[in-house]
C-alpha cells in the first residue's frame, strides 16, 4: 500500500478496535503488501487490513474458525471479540491473536512436515467453496498472453512460460491424483514459529488440488519428511509453481522487490530443465 493508503488503513484498524473497546495507543506496521499487517498495542492484537473488494477476508475468518475446531495448526482469531470481518472507511479489517516468533530449532524440517500433514488432515474435514488450483494456473496463463499486463516480458520468454504452464498442467491432470482443500501457499513465509508451536497463517490462496501442490511450496528438506507423496507429481507441481511465480513477477502491478530479476532467474531455471528446485532455494541464492 502507498503511504496515503497505509495511513487510512491504520486509522480504520484503530477505529474498529476502539468500537470493540480494545485499547490502542500504537499501531506497529509489521508488513505492507497487498494487505497491511499491524500489531495493535497495548491490547496486543494482530490486525490485517485490505481495501474492500481486494481481499478474501470472510473466507479466511471462516476457515480459521472451522480449522481451529479440528485442532489444526493455524493462528487463532483474536479472543473476546466477534470473529468476523469488520468494515470501516473502505477497508476490511480482521483481528487475530498476536504471537511472538521464536527461532526454529534443528527439528524444524520434520516439525514443518508434520504440521503441514496435520493441516491437510484437518482440511479434509472442511467443506467450503474455493477455486481449483488449476484456476490459478489459468490466471497465470492469461497474464502471460496479455502484453498490456506484462509489457516487459520478452516474446521468447512469453512462449517459454506459456508452454511450461500448459505442459505442467496437463501432466498433473493426467496423474489423476486425489484432491482436497489446500492452503495454496504454505511456504515458510506463511508459517509462524511460536512458543505454541508451528502455526499456519494467510489462507487467501486456499484452493482445491492434490497435496503435492502444497508440498511444492516448502523446502526440500521439509518435503523429504512428508509421507506417501507421488514424487513425479511433486516434481511437476514444483515446475508449475516456478512458472506461475515467474508470470506474476512480470505483471505491471506486481510489487515484489526487484521482481524482474527474480523472474529472469526463474526463466533461467526453466530453460535448464529438471530437477526443479523449490522457490526457497532460489531466494537463498
Amino acid at each position: 500500500m502507498e503511504a496515503e493508503f497505509v495511513s487510512r488503513a491504520v486509522a480504520a484498524a484503530r477505529a474498529v478496535a476502539g468500537q470493540l473497546y480494545l485499547r490502542v495507543d500504537d499501531a506497529v506496521v509489521l508488513q505492507n503488501s497487498n494487505k497491511l499487517a499491524l500489531r495493535l498495542l497495548p491490547c496486543d492484537v494482530f490486525a490485517r487490513v485490505a481495501p474492500i473488494g481486494q481481499e478474501v477476508a470472510a473466507l479466511e475468518v471462516e476457515l480459521a474458525r472451522r480449522l481451529a475446531a479440528t485442532a489444526s495448526p493455524v493462528a487463532a482469531l483474536a479472543p473476546h471479540v466477534e470473529p468476523r470481518v469488520y468494515e470501516r472507511d473502505g477497508f476490511a479489517v480482521t483481528l487475530w491473536t498476536y504471537y511472538e516468533v521464536v527461532a526454529p530449532g534443528p527439528e524444524w524440517p520434520g516439525a514443518y512436515a508434520d504440521v503441514l500433514q496435520r493441516l491437510h488432515t484437518g482440511m479434509r474435514g472442511v467443506e467450503t467453496t474455493t477455486p481449483h488450483f488449476l484456476d490459478r494456473v489459468a490466471e497465470a496463463e492469461l497474464l502471460v498472453t496479455r502484453t498490456d499486463q506484462t509489457p516487459a516480458l520478452a516474446q521468447a520468454d512469453r512462449h517459454l512460460l506459456l508452454r511450461t504452464l500448459q505442459d505442467a498442467r496437463e501432466r498433473i491432470r493426467r496423474r489423476g491424483a486425489a484432491e482436497q482443500l489446500l492452503h495454496g501457499e504454505p511456504h515458510p513465509g506463511n508459517l509462524l514459529n511460536t512458543r505454541d508451536g508451528l502455526l499456519f497463517i494467510d489462507f487467501e490462496t486456499c484452493c482445491r488440488g492434490p497435496v503435492e501442490f502444497d508440498v511444492a511450496h516448502v523446502p526440500e528438506q521439509v518435503s523429504a519428511h512428508y509421507p506417501d507423496l507421488d514424487q513425479a507429481l511433486l516434481a511437476e507441481c514444483r515446475r508449475l509453481v516456478l512458472a506461475m511465480v515467474a508470470a506474476w513477477r512480470w505483471d505491471i502491478l506486481d510489487e515484489f522487490p526487484d521482481g524482474h530479476r527474480h523472474g529472469r532467474n526463474i526463466l533461467t531455471l526453466l530453460r535448464q530443465g529438471p530437477p526443479w528446485p523449490t522457490l526457497g532455494t532460489l531466494a537463498a541464492e
